[in-house]
């Protein structure tokens, strides 16, 4: 089984660029999560709101056109599609957590920190009640897989320029603890445990600045999965050649 995770930052955008369509021609995902996708189902072309073989579910912004939202393509259908439960996080249409046969698929867009601290003290408490969310379907026997932005670099290996970014949102002290805190859960940033000492692999760019062709990076997308689900995982990667947003797809591949 083959998923890929990927934040568009705008299905539109990136479907009309022609960078939607041949991910599944070319790399043939089981599920496909994707983020920042800034659309209402009802917004896109049918053939790329409806593809072939796959089942198709959207969460989008209820406050703001244009803004956050997710999906999954998924071959298999799952059992049943749901949002975290609480509406001041499920109305930003961050999240779809899957039910399958054999573990529950969590696709997440985590809040970005910046413009301001209300901005920040709302993506702290997104994080609290999202691990919480994890810890419950855990007692109740789910093994899980998370996916998505998580908006945070963790150490300094994971963004080009740590010392610059210390005191820049992605990279503070409060936000690379909730990671520390993920992983001391029983949650394996499955990356980093497969490549413990690799360096300069990112998944974002600064478009602005021309970072991606400098490789000055972050990789603040990732898979995490509960630690009873490990020995089904075979390897993840990144495909950082793919073009169509300021972030790549990154892979993970596992046992059925």
């Amino acid at each position: 089984m083959k998923i890929i995770s990927w934040n568009t930052n705008g299905l539109r955008a990136t479907a009309k660029q022609g960078f939607f369509i041949p991910l599944f021609k070319n790399y043939k995902p089981d599920i496909l999560c994707l983020q920042e996708t800034k659309v209402e189902p009802h917004q896109l072309p049918e053939d790329v709101r409806e593809i072939k073989d796959y089942n198709s579910f959207f969460s989008y912004s209820k406050l703001r056109k244009g803004y956050s939202g997710v999906a999954i393509y998924s071959k298999e259908k799952p059992e049943k599609v749901t949002g975290l439960g609480v509406k001041k996080f499920d109305d930003e249409g961050r999240t779809l957590v899957a039910y399958f046969k054999d573990f529950v698929l969590i696709n997440c867009y985590f809040p970005n920190g910046g413009s301001g601290p209300d901005r920040l003290k709302y993506k702290l408490e997104f994080y609290d009640y999202f691990l919480k969310f994890c810890d419950k379907l855990r007692k109740e026997k789910y093994k899980i897989i998370f996916c998505g932005d998580i908006n945070t670099a963790h150490t300094e290996i994971d963004l080009a320029r740590p010392k610059a970014n210390e005191e820049n949102t992605g990279f503070l002290p409060i936000e690379r603890a909730w990671i520390d805190k993920v992983i001391s859960r029983g949650y394996v940033d499955v990356f980093r445990s497969l490549n413990p000492g690799k360096k300069a692999v990112y998944t974002y760019w600064d478009m602005k600045t021309g970072a991606r062709a400098r490789n000055v990076g972050w990789r603040i997308d990732y898979f995490f999965a509960s630690s009873d689900i490990m020995q089904k995982i075979k390897k993840t990667s990144m495909i950082t050649d793919y073009m169509g947003s300021d972030h790549c797809p990154i892979v993970l591949e596992l046992t059925k």
